[in-house]
């Protein structure tokens, strides 16, 4: 074959495709970030889909409810629209209630960033079996909450707690803990118990600080405290943020008092201290006890307008004396 042979065979149309070239690949090219764009939907879809059916259909429900009358029962329920919110508005109830909320999370969320703080620095120097010290603080914050208030109850039963045993030992006589005006120390106490889940996320944050920041500070002649205030503060205080509006919201909804209530002496009734009946309890007793649910959804409704509105002011007072090693408003 010769060579003018051979170039006419090479030019000849393809017989799949009619051309020379090779078969094109079939079907639409999907780009990469349209790629990117599926698999994020994909993986977040069992969260969104939890998200919407557990949590948005649940608030819309109770958000129409706090405009009726509804019991939970009885289909002679009706629209009062507003009622509910203007009763909340004059009761005395709610607005004590809602006050000692507000203490209790003034009082109990620094007392808890400061102990788990405390907690952090104590566990995170080279000390001898550190993990095994660090497993056993955090213990605590892994028990569920009811088994929590159930063992508290136990230990400060007025007739057969360990603590009345303890002080009975020594001749003092037996205290009333669950009672006023000490209930709202064991409360107290029930949230420092379970610091150890403020101290993990401080720790985080303690081995997050630059060593040479420190080494810096101590050739400098800064003590140890010098040095914890000026740098290891600032430079922590995004975790503190985090801490304080977190802390904030979970004091607030608390429902420990309930399970360290003691029971009646008349049928077994539940009743909760003075000190204790927080916000979360008198929801609770609207809710299942005086079955208004409407009453009740209309004051769950105002806690997650107060919750928003304290969250905004925390951010907008804090945001001068909080430390960001990357500027969050930067644009990428």
């Amino acid at each position: 074959m010769t060579v003018d042979q051979i170039s006419s065979v090479a030019d000849r149309p393809s017989a799949a495709t009619g051309t020379g070239r090779a078969p094109a690949t079939a079907g639409p090219r999907i780009s990469m970030t349209a790629r990117r764009h599926r698999a994020f939907y994909m993986f977040t879809s069992p969260w969104i889909i939890g998200f919407l059916l557990l949590t948005v259909t649940p608030m819309v429900y109770a958000l129409w409810l706090s405009f009726t009358t509804f019991d939970g029962i009885s289909p002679n329920w009706k629209y009062v629209g507003l009622g509910n919110y203007r009763e909340l508005l004059n009761d005395p109830v709610t607005w004590d209630a809602l006050g000692r909320a507000g203490l209790f999370a003034v009082t109990s969320v620094p007392l808890s960033i400061i102990a788990g703080l405390a907690l952090a620095v104590l566990v995170n120097r080279p000390l001898k079996a550190r993990g095994l010290f660090r497993t056993l603080l955090y213990l605590p914050a892994v028990v569920p909450p009811v088994g929590a208030g159930l063992a508290f109850k136990l230990l400060f039963d007025q007739n057969s707690g360990a603590s009345n045993g303890v002080l009975t030992f020594f001749g003092i006589d037996a205290v009333g803990w669950l009672a006023d005006p000490y209930a709202r120390y064991v409360l107290l106490m029930t949230v420092l118990w379970a610091a150890g889940n403020v101290m993990i996320i401080s720790l985080a944050g303690l081995q997050d600080v630059p060593r040479e920041l420190h080494e810096a500070a101590r050739i400098d002649g800064a003590s140890a405290w010098r040095t914890f205030r000026s740098i290891t503060v600032p430079l922590l205080s995004p975790v503190l943020l985090f801490q304080t509006v977190t802390g904030m919201i979970a004091s607030v909804q608390t429902i420990m008092p309930l399970l360290l209530a003691p029971l009646g002496d008349t049928g077994g009734v539940t009743t909760v201290p003075q000190s204790n009946y927080l916000y979360m309890m008198h929801v609770f007793a609207q809710y299942f006890a005086l079955g208004r649910y409407g009453y009740a959804s209309a004051l769950l409704w105002v806690l997650f307008v107060l919750i928003l509105v304290v969250t905004g002011l925390i951010f907008k007072f804090t945001s001068g004396a909080v430390f960001y090693n990357v500027d969050p408003e930067a644009k990428k």
